[in-house]
């Protein structure tokens, strides 16, 4: 067996050893240093972001707030949908998921990969729009966000197709069930009052408190969705014009809108402000009180025209035998100022004519006196031409008679007359120029 002794180190090892021991001293030294450098210019590097950071602040201050859609795109890049999701989320636009049809093209129904249920709008090949003007459209879109507006999810651009994503609202839109004998029994009067509420104040916020004014241009039962709770929510913004800065009214050869709905001003001469939403607002009230179409020529002579008659029993003290009578119970005081306040909208007489902000206010209170009201704009109302009113998500057509009278409104006259509309872009939104159509 061998035996092993511990034997004393060599003095080549004992070398080794105090090397080694010498070297670790001098790295933690040398690490020591190197830190002491890295937290220096780490300081310093912290130091020159937060400059930078105060710069570019005060750099976009310095170009406003206008400037501020170049940065835009970032914000809207994840808004864009796959032309192969829309598909497979409409089963390749199926006619069984057609809701209808509109001006614009056909609406689908859909289900994207989240488990959400959207109504997709494939714009008409023929549509006017570039992708430059549909991607502003988005942009501005995507800036309005109220309860009593539909919401714009997204939208698709590729090759030649153009798409717009939307909430889905699952009972369609206001005409569906107000024009309907049997459906419109779901519409008892404070549901109605609800809607009439509601899309006040869905207007209140496009004229007033939007980041840019926008008038709608074509405000009817057939453009308010209906969500769940049959709350309103307005839709079909492709004939709005955004009226930046502190503009008001503007005259326009491009006449677009229904005619039944349209104020006399704008339908003759082109006279387009906020109070053409007003007198809009003004007819669809009526609707929603007597359930029945502003024209309806089955009526004959005096009733055919909601707005005339409802003026004619007025002058008379026999306004409530305006109100739908399938409703079975009805606040009469409601439904008398909602009459009221509904010629109030359709003065003749711009000036005379309440903004929203007013209406709203006109609704909520209980106190508030209403004035009354004079002649209602019954001029301009049914021409020598027909248009075609159409809902994209009833799948129905409604055709509208115009008239091609004329009117002294004091208002110089911008078109030729009222036998030019041009329905030319469903879906555009743009900007108002005061030099338009001069």
């Amino acid at each position: 067996m061998f035996h092993f002794q511990h034997l004393p180190l060599s003095p080549p090892y004992k070398t080794l050893q105090i090397y080694t021991s010498l070297n670790l001293h001098q790295t933690i030294r040398l690490l020591n240093r190197v830190a002491g450098v890295v937290h220096d210019l780490m300081g310093r590097l912290c130091n020159l972001c937060a400059c930078l950071d105060r710069k570019l602040k005060s750099v976009k201050a310095s170009y406003g707030a206008d400037n501020r859609d170049d940065n835009d795109e970032l914000d809207t890049h994840n808004l864009f949908f796959d032309l192969r999701t829309l598909q497979i989320a409409t089963n390749f636009f199926s006619d069984l998921n057609q809701l209808g049809h509109g001006g614009f093209g056909p609406v689908f129904k859909g289900l994207i990969p989240n488990g959400q249920e959207v109504a997709v709008k494939k714009l008409s090949l023929s549509s006017r729009q570039g992708l430059r003007e549909f991607s502003n459209e988005v942009k501005l879109l995507l800036k309005i966000q109220h309860k009593n507006l539909v919401s714009l999810l997204g939208c698709c651009v590729e090759g030649p197709e153009k798409m717009l994503v939307y909430e889905y609202l699952p009972n369609r839109s206001l005409d569906y069930f107000l024009f309907d004998k049997q459906k419109s029994a779901s519409l008892d009067w404070r549901t109605r009052f609800k809607i009439v509420t509601g899309v006040a104040r869905g207007l209140l916020y496009l004229h007033e408190e939007a980041p840019e004014r926008i008038i709608h241009r074509d405000i009817k039962a057939s453009n308010i969705l209906l969500d769940e709770h049959l709350t309103p929510k307005i839709s079909d913004f492709g004939l709005a014009r955004l009226f930046p800065g502190d503009d008001t009214h503007m005259n326009t050869f491009k006449i677009s809108g229904t005619h039944g709905y349209m104020a006399p001003e704008y339908a003759l001469h082109g006279y387009l402000s906020v109070k053409t939403d007003v007198f809009s607002y003004g007819v669809l009230l009526l609707e929603i009180v007597s359930g029945r179409k502003n024209y309806d020529s089955r009526l004959g002579g005096e009733k055919a025209d909601v707005l005339n008659y409802t003026w004619m029993l007025y002058q008379k003290g026999k306004m409530l035998e305006l109100v739908d009578a399938s409703l079975t119970k009805c606040n009469g005081d409601e439904a008398a100022m909602c009459i009221q306040l509904g010629l109030l909208c359709c003065q003749q007489s711009i000036a005379e004519r309440p903004d929203m902000n007013t209406v709203h206010l006109m609704l909520l209170s209980d106190s508030f006196t209403l004035p009354r009201p004079g002649r209602p704009g019954l001029q301009g109302r049914r021409a020598n031409f027909t248009t075609t009113g159409t809902s994209a998500f009833t799948n129905t057509n409604t055709n509208t008679n115009t008239n091609g009278s004329s009117t002294n409104t004091g208002i110089g006259k911008a078109s030729g007359g009222n036998s030019f509309i041009e329905d030319y872009s469903r879906n555009s939104m743009s900007v108002s120029s005061i030099d338009e159509g001069r």
